[in-house]
């Protein structure tokens, strides 16, 4: 079992930015690719962005790209999400999720469905 928890949202203006942080505990010693997914109010889970195990690749759905960057942190399996150019659309609780991999897995992973584990979520509010 992996726990994720993150941190790092609250509310800021439009054109703001935000970094929220995902910190794994548990199992870590496994490989994981790391996702972050959004839900807004009355909306399904949305992804976001991923990374893979190594950080090597990365990928974005497309109204965050180029606002966004996914990046590892120094500590296993942690990961960050910076959110820049914030719009009051991006309002939403963040999730971060891992998928288990193995080391010669390089695939993007965009579907909820295929993660292990997920952490509580940390709410964005952009005003306008």
């Amino acid at each position: 079992q992996v726990q994720l928890v993150e941190s790092g949202g609250g509310l800021v203006q439009a054109g703001g930015s935000l970094r929220l942080s995902c910190a794994p505990s548990g199992r870590t010693n496994n490989d994981y690719a790391m996702g972050w997914f959004r839900q807004a109010p009355g909306k399904e889970r949305e992804f976001v962005a991923t990374i893979t195990w190594n950080g090597g690749n990365t990928f974005y759905t497309d109204y965050v790209k180029g606002r966004f960057s996914i990046s590892r942190g120094n500590a296993k399996n942690s990961v960050y999400l910076q959110l820049n150019s914030l719009k009051p659309e991006d309002t939403a609780v963040y999730y971060c999720a891992a998928k288990t991999v193995s080391l010669s897995d390089r695939n993007y992973y965009t579907d909820l469905k295929q993660y292990d584990f997920w952490g509580q979520g940390t709410q964005v509010t952009v005003s306008s």
